[in-house]
């Protein structure tokens, strides 16, 4: 990729990888992610491209690769999700009020897309530094900071749209005596 290595025109493949990466993801910004993430790696593993293969080849294994990295790893996620919403679910009932709302936040954040929802995760509840979650996303700073920062806009939008209104429906047994005339 920096011109040292006779034969080797990534350039001319941008189109077919694109091509094959829409095939796999179904999503153009997806695949747009999918072709910078081969092409990152195609630059790291320069030194392993035997002079005279095809560089085509290579390049479509790197991308199939990485598709398959990235399918492993959203289904591990989503199993540790998962596990983390069923010991949610059997832990100890708080009081009616606040079991509630959490039951409330809970389902808001798991609507969150899944994107936003892991870097949330990492960011506020795991407590990582932008960069650890953006390392173990495996995606830009600037990237994770922008998930993180849609995802707690989400959740005002959720706050302000009334969802953590008081109920209005209940009165009040039994008074202070200021109701008393």
């Amino acid at each position: 990729m920096n011109g040292k290595t006779p034969g080797f025109n990534v350039i001319g493949q941008l189109a077919a990888l694109r091509r094959y990466a829409l095939s796999l993801v179904r999503n153009p910004d997806d695949a747009e992610d999918l072709v910078h993430d081969a092409l990152v790696k195609a630059y790291e593993r320069q030194s392993t491209f035997r002079t005279g293969a095809n560089v085509r080849n290579w390049l479509m294994s790197i991308l199939h690769n990485a598709h398959i990295d990235r399918l492993r790893q959203r289904h591990s996620q989503k199993r540790r999700h998962d596990a983390a919403a069923e010991m949610a679910e059997t832990s100890s009932p708080a009081n009616q009020d606040h079991s509630v709302r959490l039951t409330q936040l809970r389902n808001a954040f798991f609507t969150l897309p899944e994107e936003q929802r892991e870097a949330l995760h990492l960011v506020a509840i795991e407590e990582l530094s932008y960069q650890e979650a953006a390392d173990t996303l495996g995606i830009p700073v600037g990237t994770l900071m922008s998930r993180v920062a849609r995802a707690r806009q989400r959740l005002r939008a959720f706050e302000q749209n009334g969802a953590a209104a008081p109920v209005t429906h209940l009165r009040i047994v039994g008074g202070t005596g200021d109701d008393q005339q």
